[in-house]
């Protein structure tokens, strides 16, 4: 995943004012993989990291968007992680938490990359500059020249909460995926999980097992899929991915892309009657919900494992939304086709760990040409 790099600030990145005078190649926002992965290859290709591009971080440390996962996700359950370029990850201990995992190895990569990340730093916007410059700057204030921008922003500062009636009047405790710490905090409740992705299906697992009793909720019925998860599948989600982005189309969930991996630990918790789904929801109440069925349960807690959105408020004054809701990408699926001299790499495909190194890489290229061909037409222009 992206690194939170618009999300909520924190103090130390109110007060973090830099302003730099001259010029840069390359502003990179975003420290998760893409964003590390794009820094790498444009340092690879000749540019200096601090000189000629900078890398920019929300957060007060590596790890990107991984950083804030919640304790009991180790690393066995979570989400397979891609190397970065040029630095194995290796085969970390199992059982200890992805977040330390993640953000140990990041680290370690910035290191030994000497990228010098800018954090923590909080890009409030990107806009027109003067000389055909764009404008990076920071909710701090400091602001940034560049020819060209990498965004690695990802989805976590962006979570989604689905509207349903009744669910201000809900007495019961709500929270997001983004908030989730830890599964002890329900023992004894009743807790209805909302979504359909494997976050829902790990938290289902953890309720349970943690003393909670648990109910589950999708608007269509689990797409469960014995289809191996493998390197051919990633080429396959990545490509029905980007046929949307390429159509002006907002991206769709990852599990809507993918299905849900039918492991022998699913069809265990489908076995006892855990991930079984009631259906789609059709109000909540004061104590508890209604389905569409009819059905109702009386509720402690609502987990909405209901996704995230595309974190990409500090791309606004650049207009660039389509009529369908997304931005128009190019065939090479980082390149926006509004703003020549912006380059996504945590939107889309590339917003899971599936295609983020891979976008790093096109990102540091493509911005790499156009700066080639900026410096070709200005030799052009002075013959």
């Amino acid at each position: 995943m992206g690194s939170a790099t618009t999300g909520d600030a924190t103090s130390a990145a109110e007060t973090h004012t830099e302003t730099h005078v001259e010029p840069l190649d390359v502003v990179v926002v975003g420290a998760g993989q893409a964003g590390l992965s794009a820094a790498y290859y444009l340092q690879q290709r000749g540019l200096r990291p601090d000189r000629d591009f900078v890398v920019l971080d929300a957060n007060d440390g590596p790890g990107g968007a991984w950083r804030h996962r919640w304790p009991s996700l180790t690393f066995d359950v979570a989400h397979g992680l891609h190397d970065l370029p040029g630095l194995p990850l290796g085969v970390p201990d199992p059982k200890e938490p992805a977040s330390a995992v993640v953000s140990r190895y990041y680290g370690s990569y910035e290191q030994v990359n000497g990228l010098a990340v800018h954090r923590p730093v909080r890009v409030a916007r990107i806009e027109d500059g003067p000389d055909g410059l764009l404008t990076v700057t920071a909710a701090s204030g400091g602001t940034w020249r560049t020819r060209t921008v990498v965004s690695g922003t990802g989805t976590w500062d962006r979570p989604y909460w689905p509207y349903y009636p009744g669910r201000g009047i809900f007495a019961g405790r709500q929270l997001h995926t983004h908030g989730f710490r830890s599964a002890e905090e329900f023992r004894g409740q009743r807790v209805l999980v909302v979504g359909g992705g494997t976050s829902a299906l790990q938290f289902l697992l953890q309720l349970d097992a943690a003393g909670a009793t648990t109910f589950w909720s999708t608007r269509r019925a689990p797409d469960f899929t014995a289809t191996p998860f493998d390197a051919e599948w990633g080429v396959d989600v990545e490509r029905r991915v980007n046929e949307r982005t390429r159509a002006g189309l907002p991206p769709l969930s990852v599990v809507a892309s993918t299905g849900l991996p039918l492991n022998e630990t699913y069809r265990a918790g489908i076995d006892a009657g855990v991930l079984v789904s009631r259906g789609k929801l059709d109000r909540l109440t004061e104590d508890g919900v209604v389905f569409a069925d009819g059905s109702r349960e009386r509720v402690d807690a609502i987990l909405w494992a209901t996704g995230f959105r595309a974190s990409l408020d500090h791309l606004a004054p650049l207009q660039l939304r389509e009529p369908g809701g997304g931005i128009l990408m190019a065939p090479d699926a980082v390149s926006v086709v509004r703003e020549p001299r912006l380059f996504l790499v945590g939107y889309g495909s590339s917003a899971s760990t599936v295609g983020a190194t891979r976008a790093g890489r096109a990102g540091a290229a493509a911005a790499l040409r156009r700066l080639k061909a900026d410096a070709d037409r200005k030799v052009t222009l002075s013959a």
